[in-house]
């Protein structure tokens, strides 16, 4: 009984139980159930093809057991995994290790898939925070690897047997990195594991990534490598497509000659598309020099081109050039590398000098020097060279033993000579398009001064560029003075500028030495006579005056039309009727005490004239409007006679004289 009692204490509450499965990392069940089913499809996709081709077939040798064996194998050959195939006619297990690259593309792109949608990263701003990186990436992992483990220990019992130091090795490599690849791209692809992971790189590689703008450099690097490899691989496609249509009657009869129902032809025809980007890999290694083997000691590329062996009929490898010395035929084939050269050099180049989108953006950057561009081709070049390696790698491999150890390129030679053609045919096509874009960009005034940072946007620039645009919009606005002040020094001694300060000292205002640009009260529409002094308080932003002031639009001759219209619409009875206004600066004020101390204007007599209730005409000429018609309601003013009494010579051109408004009244 006390042992019962101690094996209840010491076993946890169904409580803690349940606790500890809440708290675990959200997210992981759901990656575990999207790596199984990205395996599941893959295996299920390639399992719907076989047994669609072995219910169709004449001939079947095995039952549905054998063809589910035949598409688990063929599934694991897709992610680079060695077979061995035991039914043959020696009785020896032959290795097959030719991975169909058609197929590799397959599972790759499902793990991609499920690892970015394991994230569960949402564009809303509601929504739930995304899974972590490193949750998902397990989870997907885990699940692929369960089910591929599965799928190994299914068909290690039929005909093509997998071996299992390939599928430790090659399965799990394949699984990380596509699932890597997908969580990094959901997580926005950040460039802080991607540097980290070049810290494992010798010194003066890093020295050429890492930097104030690391980021340009390794995006120009991995954009003209891939670039370089996208050439590479077209120009193999181009190559392998004009060699069948040379040998297109040869690789007919060999179509032909395989099986003669439809349906073993249809699975020939599969099986040469499924390797038709192997041959595209092969034919690139032709052209870069090293070529490729059919068989141990059979090499083929363009100088040469040993007898092969006794091969089996099979269309892509009637395509093979024929026995002997190379023509100038196969040596035209040596356009393929020169072009990817031109294209990666060209990328370098561009990147070099900066892109106008990145200083659009405000991100400009001082342009590489010719040292550090060669640098940056240069890894480019050797990027490109392991990628080609891989897919060399991948493509080639054994389909026997003896003369059939080897079929393909070889991945050290197929790697190392495209390296050596980017960087010859590179290097001066880079240094010339780095020189040429500099010197478009000089002659444009574009180019960014050395040292300047690249458009990495940091929080610790904030004051920077306020200071900055700051210290920007100040020199544009003293620019904007300088050039104002010397339009209105040329324009200081013309006859309208002479009016206009003649009607400020008028009015008591200050001069344009000593006063401030005017608001647009006076620049448009400038107030009557009787305006109070402290009415330009009222506006806040003083714009510059015009520096080339027009002989209609100046101020005197708007405050003289200003002030005809107020008189013309002003009562008799009011203080600011036209026989209140004064006629002309000469005559002396009268002191009054019901109304403002001027004096009446004088028409045709020194007297002030009698009372008219008709509007007072304007005598004088600078007050008369000839670009508008008198309004229809008052009748057509008269000229001023001509026994006028003499007045000053200014006063003909001067408006009337404001009472001063601090006098007693």
């Amino acid at each position: 009984m006390a042992g019962v009692t101690l094996m209840t204490a010491r076993r946890p509450p169904l409580s803690l139980l349940l606790h500890g499965m809440r708290d675990r990392s959200p997210g992981l069940g759901a990656s575990l159930l999207g790596g199984a089913v990205a395996a599941g499809l893959g295996i299920g996709s390639l399992a719907v093809l076989v047994l669609g081709l072995w219910i169709s077939s004449p001939y079947p040798d095995s039952g549905p057991a054998g063809a589910l064996h035949i598409a688990a194998a063929l599934w694991l050959l897709a992610h680079g995994v060695e077979l061995v195939r035991t039914d043959t006619l020696s009785g020896a297990p032959q290795p097959v290790g030719v991975t169909p690259l058609l197929l590799l593309a397959l599972p790759v792109w499902l793990l991609y898939r499920a690892a970015r949608d394991a994230t569960d990263a949402s564009a809303e701003p509601d929504a739930p925070p995304p899974v972590p990186a490193h949750t998902a990436w397990t989870g997907v992992v885990l699940g692929y690897l369960g089910v591929g483990a599965a799928a190994a220990l299914y068909c290690s019992g039929g005909e093509l047997r997998p071996l299992w130091g390939w599928v430790t090795a090659c399965l799990p490599l394949v699984a990380a990195s596509a699932a890597g690849a997908g969580v990094w791209s959901a997580h926005g692809r950040p460039r802080e594991p991607v540097l980290g992971a070049l810290l494992v790189l010798p010194g003066p590689v890093r020295r050429l990534l890492f930097g104030s703008d690391a980021r340009a450099r390794l995006g120009t690097t991995v954009r003209a490598a891939l670039s370089g490899t996208a050439v590479l691989f077209g120009g193999g496609s181009l190559l392998l497509g004009v060699s069948l249509v040379l040998h297109g009657a040869a690789a007919r009869a060999s179509f032909l000659q395989l099986t003669e129902g439809w349906t073993g032809r249809f699975a020939v025809l599969l099986l040469g598309i499924a390797l038709i980007p192997n041959a595209a890999v092969w034919s690139a290694s032709y052209a870069l020099g090293p070529g490729f083997a059919l068989g141990t000691g059979h090499l083929v590329h363009p100088l040469a081109s040993d007898p092969a062996p006794l091969l089996p009929p099979f269309p892509l490898l009637a395509a093979v050039p024929d026995a002997g010395a190379g023509t100038p035929l196969n040596w035209t084939a040596g356009v393929v590398p020169v072009a990817a050269g031109v294209t990666v050099a060209w990328f370098v180049g561009r990147g070099a000098v900066g892109r106008l989108e990145a200083e659009a953006q405000g991100e400009p950057r001082a342009p590489w020097s010719a040292g550090r561009t060669a640098g940056v081709l240069l890894l480019s070049a050797l990027l490109c060279g392991a990628i080609l390696a891989l897919l060399a790698a991948l493509a080639g491999g054994p389909l026997g033993v003896a003369a059939m150890a080897h079929f393909g390129p070889l991945w050290w030679q197929s790697g190392g000579a495209a390296a050596l053609w980017l960087t010859v045919t590179g290097m001066p096509v880079a240094l010339t398009v780095r020189a040429w874009r500099l010197w478009g960009r000089r002659a444009r005034g574009t180019v960014p001064a050395q040292g300047t940072e690249p458009g990495r946007r940091r929080p610790t620039d904030t004051g920077k560029k306020a200071a900055n645009k700051a210290a920007g919009e100040e020199a544009k606005a003293t620019a904007e003075e300088a050039v104002k002040g010397a339009a209105e020094e040329s324009a200081k001694g013309s006859p309208h500028a002479a009016a206009k300060e003649q009607a400020d000292e008028t009015r008591g205002k200050p001069t344009k030495a000593g006063k401030a640009p005017k608001t647009r009260a006076h620049q448009e529409d400038p107030p009557s006579p009787l305006t109070q002094p402290d009415e330009d308080e009222r506006y806040d932003v003083l714009p510059a005056a015009d520096p080339f002031p027009s002989a209609w639009h100046d101020d005197v001759a708007r405050a003289t039309r200003w002030a005809a219209l107020r008189a013309a619409s002003t009562p008799l009875d009011s203080p600011g009727s036209p026989t209140d206004q004064p006629a002309a600066p000469s005559w002396p004020p009268v002191q009054e005490p019901s109304r403002p101390p001027f004096a009446p204007a004088p028409v045709a007599e020194p007297s002030p004239p009698p009372v008219d209730r008709s509007p007072a005409p304007d005598p004088s000429p600078a007050r008369v409007d000839h670009s508008h018609p008198p309004e229809p309601s008052s009748p057509p003013v008269a000229p001023a006679p001509v026994s006028e009494p003499p007045a000053p010579a200014d006063a003909l051109h001067q408006p009337a004289e404001l009472p001063d408004p601090e006098a007693p009244r």
